[in-house]
């Protein structure tokens, strides 16, 4: 074996990765660390709550409250990728992850992420036969139909990433270094010295079919809903506007810390402050899990309803 074959081989077993983006913030460690503790637990606390009142409120046993129930799932699924490594990498004085964590971690934040981006489309599936179509809605969208949707939106994804995962692994890598806090595919096959076409083909291709397809759908139901809206009466657009506005805001509010990620990853953003570009780059991780129970709850009348009657009755 040449020297050559044998540093390729050496650099392909590597068996840990620095994550460099952390800095030394000596004892405000601490904060920081209870800071992010109080958002994952506020996380759990608000996605637990909902899909337990949308189990057991038989009232709430409509397609809309169990996409809405399967996306907190996924809520508590994609948080539980990045948090509890935050948590621990604050304390840490040393920033490292082994490599077949490094590996979990991309396939629960990148599946978390397909996964939100197909139950959004099929979201604004519902909410389009609602509108446009409430005379055939409950024949549109009959049990069986909402399983099988429910079922697509996380099958589909798990078996992408896996295929996603599958040609990243094996790649040779000419270093450890990445420089974030949290690991990703990208930042993997950048650190490849062996020939990565086949995987960069691949992921543009899942690109393709799991955010820009969705959002390209999302953008055409809210084009008919709008249409119908304002050739329609008065109480349906108060309709449309009462159960849309959650999902639309929920869209806006994923697809702006997506494309920052995006952007951060092939692009250049060394004048951006670091605070903030670690901020924005774990926006669509952390913040997104506690921004759609709120939303929802605070929008969505039958949630609030409950809720409301839930703490009154608990006051009593």
């Amino acid at each position: 074996m040449s020297g050559y074959e044998l540093i390729m081989k050496n650099y392909s077993q590597v068996s840990y990765f620095n994550l460099t983006a952390y800095f030394d913030t000596g004892t405000l460690k601490y904060m920081y660390f209870i800071l992010v503790l109080s958002l994952y637990l506020s996380v759990i606390a608000a996605n637990v709550l909902l899909i337990v009142l949308i189990c057991v409120n038989r009232s709430l046993h409509e397609p809309m409250y169990l996409f809405l129930c399967s996306l907190f799932v996924n809520e508590l699924f994609g948080s539980s990728a990045v948090y509890p490594v935050l948590l621990l990498q604050i304390l840490r004085d040393i920033h490292t992850v082994s490599a077949p964590f490094c590996f979990l971690q991309i396939y629960t934040g990148h599946t978390y992420a397909c996964v939100e981006y197909t139950l959004l489309a099929i979201m604004s599936y519902d909410r389009y036969l609602a509108i446009c179509y409430p005379l055939q809605y409950n024949q549109c969208m009959a049990s069986q139909k909402v399983f099988l949707l429910v079922a697509l939106s996380w099958f589909y994804p798990f078996i992408l990433i896996i295929i996603l995962i599958s040609l990243s692994a094996p790649l040779q890598r000419c270093g450890n270094i990445i420089h974030k806090v949290y690991c990703d595919n990208y930042s993997i096959v950048k650190l490849a010295c062996s020939d990565t076409t086949v995987s960069n083909i691949y992921g543009l291709l899942m690109t393709v079919m799991v955010v820009f397809i969705p959002l390209f759908f999302i953008l055409y139901t809210y084009m008919r809903i709008l249409k119908v809206c304002f050739s329609g009466s008065k109480q349906t657009r108060h309709k449309a506007v009462s159960t849309c506005t959650p999902h639309l805001a929920s869209v806006i509010n994923y697809c702006f810390g997506v494309c920052f990620e995006v952007f951060q990853s092939r692009f250049n953003m060394d004048n951006v402050p670091n605070m903030l570009r670690i901020f924005l780059s774990l926006y669509w991780l952390t913040c997104q899990p506690l921004f759609n129970p709120l939303m929802y709850g605070l929008n969505m009348s039958k949630i609030r309803i409950i809720c409301k009657n839930l703490f009154l009755f608990r006051l009593s």
